[in-house]
């Protein structure tokens, strides 16, 4: 047989031309059409796992080119397990463009079941109901290269789970302390600031039997080492939409738990250093805990402050107001800064320091060698306030800020005015001093307090306290309820004789803004002695939902002992009714630096109606 050149170009060429056509698109249809390369397991679309990068524990079944409406969602637990189950209103779905999937265990093939109904482009709806197999992988966090850290996450034990909890889950915000490459840099023009902090995350939310549910791989947000993408993430609410904001460094953010952003930012030029506290105000806007990034001082130097601002900022970014503390309150208040243990110092935890204390001559040289930054002393430039919370009061347009170094809460005006101060009296000037609010108790009689100590009675002043939040529900013009984590280092502005009398407490008070008082209503922690005690961060604040108070003691067992650091701590996970002495919610996470933790409310994630 005799084949022309042309015939056998013609050849080569459609065999050159067939070749670069994938076989899956002649799978899929034919020639001519697109490659589709995922399997469905479904009647909708393809299953994609950790959607937004951040959040390996979520999915997202796609709605295959179908309009769903009444979607609901349920993880089949482990057996003893956890059930998570929640409702998808439509904007989600819309939103993420199929069915979102929160909470698969990790390194395990989870069973998810869900319905729906299907609407096709005739109109024609079908009721849906089916299961699909979603594998999720390990755990992963960054390692600090010590022996210290024994595990990717959390090593749980649930103590106690009364029922009415068990449908709880709880995000939990810790840190890995003192990566190398996370601490390379300080601030030095001007000096100061607290830049020199950067701890890598441990975010996870764990459900009522202690199992990881989800957790924040930061890899694609976070960088320890570029100045303005690390920091130490603090401050996690989350709103009314459902979704997290939280702040770390020289940024705040905001991002659903599917990991979705809403928005990442850097905090506005005139402010640094964000720790702590990010409040959704109910005014709309958000309070944040900063510092100001350029002050001069009276003597003429350039510094950067140091938690000592907040800062109000509208939805989009624009700044309206901030409190510049050293304007308001008085920054050489020192009462407290003396009676301080320097070993454990909020984040600066300094064992050879364990036990010491600062003298009026060491503070005084501080100025002489003009040391500033995130130190422990007075005047701007130093850790004189260290705020760790701020909340709004929608009543009068005020705010309410825990200042760790002052061990002080205190309540001032949107005309930066203090309205009050609950607190020991000691140490505040005339300008100051009758704004200290009096101790009564339960009757309305005045107690009898001097030098930071009110004898013959339950009634005590918080100590290098975190979290000072005002009950919404319970509060109104006149009378506050106030819930607040009092570490207790300081306590009577004194160290104890020995470390080991040292403790903690979880406490309510009640303020009457009319009659300048405050009544101590609850309180626990005291009876734990010791071994509960948390030198620094912590949590106490109140859940309308269950009419109970969430308490976390973030650092108990951190011991200094001779001015060695003797075991990690062990934080306690604690959930008390209102009124309680005994908890109905106890799980204890074993060696991890612990920050806060607050339950998480999964229908409000997911289904905003309810």
């Amino acid at each position: 047989m005799r084949i022309s050149k042309t015939a056998i170009a013609v050849s080569v060429l459609s065999l050159f031309a067939a070749a670069m056509v994938p076989a899956t698109s002649m799978a899929a249809g034919g020639a001519s059409g697109a490659a589709v390369k995922y399997a469905k397991q479904g009647q909708i679309g393809e299953v994609i796992t950790n959607p937004y990068k951040i959040a390996p524990l979520t999915a997202i079944i796609r709605s295959g080119g179908y309009a769903l409406s009444d979607v609901s969602v349920r993880i089949v637990p482990k057996p003893n397990g956890s059930e998570i189950k929640y409702d998808v209103d439509r904007s989600e779905v819309l939103t993420h463009g199929g069915i979102p999937v929160f909470g698969l265990y990790p390194d395990y093939v989870n069973t998810v079941e869900v319905s729906y109904t299907r609407t096709d482009l005739k109109g024609e709806q079908k009721k849906i109901s089916e299961s699909y197999q979603i594998y999720a992988p390990p755990v992963y966090t960054e390692g600090n290269g010590t022996v210290s850290q024994k595990s990717t996450m959390f090593d749980t034990k649930v103590v106690k789970m009364d029922g009415e909890f068990k449908d709880r889950l709880y995000l939990v915000n810790n840190l890995l302390v003192s990566p190398p490459k996370g601490s390379r840099v300080v601030w030095n023009n001007p000096s100061g600031g607290a830049l020199e902090w950067c701890f890598y995350p441990q975010n996870a939310i764990i459900d009522a039997t202690g199992a990881v549910r989800w957790y924040m791989n930061v890899d694609s947000i976070y960088d320890m080492e570029n100045v303005y993408h690390g920091g130490v993430m603090m401050g996690f609410q989350q709103g009314a939409d459902g979704a997290l904001t939280w702040g770390y460094g020289q940024r705040y953010v905001k991002y659903d738990i599917m990991g979705r952003e809403i928005f990442n930012r850097r905090l506005p030029a005139g402010y640094a250093d964000f720790s702590h506290s990010f409040d959704q105000a109910q005014n709309g806007n958000y309070l944040l805990r900063v510092a100001a990034n350029d002050v001069k001082r009276p003597d003429g130097r350039n510094v950067r402050t140091v938690r000592d601002v907040i800062v109000e900022v509208t939805p989009a970014g624009r700044v309206v107001d901030d409190w510049r503390l050293w304007e308001i309150l008085d920054p050489y208040r020192d009462v407290v800064i003396k009676s301080l243990d320097q070993g454990a110092v909020c984040l600066n935890l300094d064992a050879d320091s364990a036990g010491k204390t600062l003298s009026s001559a060491d503070l005084a040289a501080m100025d002489k060698e003009e040391h500033f930054g995130d130190i422990t002393g007075v005047g701007i430039g130093r850790n004189w306030a260290h705020v760790n919370s701020v909340d709004y009061d929608p009543t009068d347009d005020s705010i309410i800020i825990s200042s760790r170094h002052q061990s002080a809460i205190i309540k001032i005006g949107r005309d930066k005015q203090v309205k009050w101060i609950l607190g020991a009296p000691d140490g505040w000037q005339a300008k100051w001093s009758d704004k200290v609010l009096t101790p009564v108790d339960k009757d309305g009689k005045p107690l009898k307090c001097q030098q930071g100590k009110c004898e013959g009675t339950n009634f005590d002043w918080t100590w290098t306290q975190h979290t000072a939040f005002r009950i919404d529900s319970k509060s109104d013009k006149r009378f506050v309820y106030v819930t607040a984590f009092d570490n207790g280092d300081g306590r009577g502005l004194e160290q104890p004789a020995l470390p080991e009398m040292k403790y903690s407490r979880a406490v309510v008070f009640k303020v009457d803004q009319e009659k300048r008082t405050v009544e101590q209503l609850w309180e626990y922690g005291k009876e734990r002695g010791h071994s509960w005690y948390s030198p620094v961060t912590s949590l106490t604040q109140y859940e309308d939902d269950k009419d109970s108070i969430m308490v976390y003691s973030a650092t108990p067992e951190m011991v200094l002992v001779k001015g060695k650091a003797v075991g990690a701590p062990s934080p306690y996970l604690q959930e008390f009714k209102w009124g309680s002495t005994e908890p109905a919610v106890e799980i204890r996470i074993n060696g991890s630096m612990g920050y806060q933790a607050m339950p998480f409310r999964v229908q409000k994630a997911f289904n905003h109606a309810k």
